[in-house]
């Protein structure tokens, strides 16, 4: 057996490759209590880090490591004082913080998801301390290096949206195994998922970009006959970079969830689409990116 020095041997066959470590799953809640009417943020926080992390897993020599408890500790006392913002400024202290604290951290990613709270409404008004937990979690992931290189990528996840008609699928290619009939008006059910990248020198409105998203997706979800899932995808991903300058490219992922038409015949009784099976699996699975031509 080789010694274990914590260098890697000049040569040989067995060497360390590329490894990383973290902490996730890091459940933060914070509750803004600057008025009688709170805010909250609830977020998962997940820090990765790689580096010159050869000695600990060769040598066993833990010297140079930043403890993941630590990592942990340090999301939240930041928190405390600088998460004020949006969950990109976060991420991007957070990634200073860690390339300048681990002794050989080299380079560091950070994944932020922020799950949706609403108000809760009585008597037409909005509560100014109760809520209910909404749809569409907001998702960040930062990374830099020790170069100073920062990159910063935002999305939109776990979005459920439906349109109960204006959806098709016809004219599409068959062999012997195609059973499917044409449509020209069934349901179009997706989870979106949603991610665009920034350029971070541009300095941009995290905040107000990513609702401006969210809303440009959700507007032209609704606006036109969707002949197919992938028209649709494309359609959204062009009005998003048609009205955002600031962002570079976006992918979009739709799993369709299927709503089948049940067959009530055999029961003399007629559907006239108004009672749909709800599938999950097997499920068709849609996915692109749309981008600027270089």
């Amino acid at each position: 057996m080789a010694e274990t020095t914590g260098k890697q041997p000049a040569s040989g066959e067995i060497v360390l490759g590329q490894n990383n470590y973290g902490k996730s799953r890091v459940r933060l809640v914070k509750v803004f209590r600057d008025s009688e009417r709170h805010e909250v943020v609830d977020l998962d926080v997940a820090v990765t880090l790689e580096g010159d992390f050869v000695a600990a897993h060769v040598a066993g020599d833990n010297s140079a490591l930043l403890a993941t408890d630590t990592m942990r500790n340090t999301v939240y006392a930041l928190a405390k004082d600088h998460l004020s913002s949006s969950i990109e400024e976060f991420g991007l202290l957070l990634v200073d913080h860690f390339l300048r604290s681990g002794p050989t951290v080299e380079r560091a990613s950070v994944e932020i998801t922020r799950f949706p709270w609403e108000r809760i409404e009585v008597d037409g008004r909005t509560h100014d301390h109760s809520f209910m937990r909404g749809s569409g979690e907001r998702r960040a992931t930062v990374t830099g290096n020790a170069d100073g290189v920062r990159h910063v990528e935002a999305g939109i996840g776990d979005l459920m949206v439906m349109k109960t008609t204006q959806s098709g699928w016809e004219g599409f290619y068959r062999d012997e195994y195609t059973t499917l009939p044409d449509t020209d008006d069934r349901i179009l059910a997706t989870v979106v998922t949603a991610n665009w990248e920034y350029e971070y020198q541009t300095d941009p409105d995290f905040d107000g970009l990513w609702t401006g998203v969210r809303d440009r997706l959700l507007a032209t979800f609704t606006d036109h006959y969707s002949p197919s899932a992938q028209n649709t995808l494309y359609r959204i991903g062009r009005a998003v970079l048609e009205e955002f300058g600031e962002i570079e490219r976006i992918h979009l992922s739709f799993p369709n969830r299927h709503h089948l038409l049940y067959d009530l015949s055999r029961f003399g009784i007629e559907n006239e689409g108004e009672v749909f099976q709800a599938t999950s699996e097997p499920f068709g699975l849609i996915e692109g990116t749309v981008e600027r031509r270089p």
